[in-house]
């Protein structure tokens, strides 16, 4: 009779009641516990990290070409992106850091735009969007940059390799969208006079609207185009 007694001891053992205590609490080594206490919807902080370091970017490169090199400090650039100057600082702890990512982002904005143009199917039509690509607000912001590298040591290498690897793709771009055959002689110029012409308009927009006389350059140099490449192909 003790040996059947002392079985309801064992049945209280506390090993098994301590079960459900470990369901609604595990261990802080439980990987499925934190995914239980995050929001739904609450951005990691990381990705909320990555899109600061956005905002800041493109806030930086809007200042650029709105207000120049002198008027973009780092405390406009924060004020632009929403954020405060600490915030901005953590991310890039001086202005030339700030502007220094600023150039590669522009780079990056401009080979995209550079291969998101399709072209239409008349040379005047290339050369339109191609004019708009150098009379928009990333070009301007990247003629703050060159003024900006020519007088800080530390962006001008930058600025200029990067320049060198957006105007070679410049070239192709215009290549592919003339239908240009660049292995008859004359035409690689012809080409690279032209994407010279659309930079020098894009100055001209830091002065004033000459919208009116910019259609008038294009229709030109449509025609101009038009007649030399058809040469090159009889």
């Amino acid at each position: 009779m003790d040996e059947t007694e002392a079985a309801p001891a064992n049945e209280a053992a506390p090993a098994n009641e301590a079960a459900p205590a470990n369901e609604t609490a595990p261990s802080p080594a439980d990987g499925t516990d934190p995914p239980h206490r995050t929001p739904r919807g609450a951005a990691p902080k990381q990705d909320r990290s990555r899109a600061t370091r956005q905002r800041l970017l493109t806030a930086a490169v809007d200042c650029l070409a709105e207000y120049g090199w002198s008027g973009s400090t780092v405390t406009v650039v924060a004020e632009r992106a929403g954020v405060t100057r600490g915030a901005a600082q953590h991310h890039f702890p001086t202005r030339e850091d700030l502007f220094t990512a600023a150039v590669e982002h522009v780079a990056i904005e401009r080979r995209t735009a550079l291969r998101g143009v399709v072209g239409g199917s008349t040379v005047h039509e290339a050369v339109g969007e191609i004019v708009d690509l150098f009379t928009g607000p990333l070009f301007r912001a990247a003629l703050q940059l060159w003024v900006a590298a020519a007088h800080e040591d530390q962006l001008r290498p930058r600025v200029t390799a990067l320049e060198a690897r957006v105007g070679r793709e410049s070239h192709r771009m215009a290549v592919r969208l003339l239908g240009a055959d660049e292995s008859v002689p004359g035409v690689r110029e012809t080409v690279q006079g032209f994407l010279d012409m659309a930079r020098g308009m894009g100055l001209a927009t830091l002065l004033s609207d000459d919208t009116a006389r910019r259609r008038r350059v294009v229709e030109q140099w449509a025609r101009l185009l038009t007649d030399a490449l058809a040469r090159t192909t009889r």
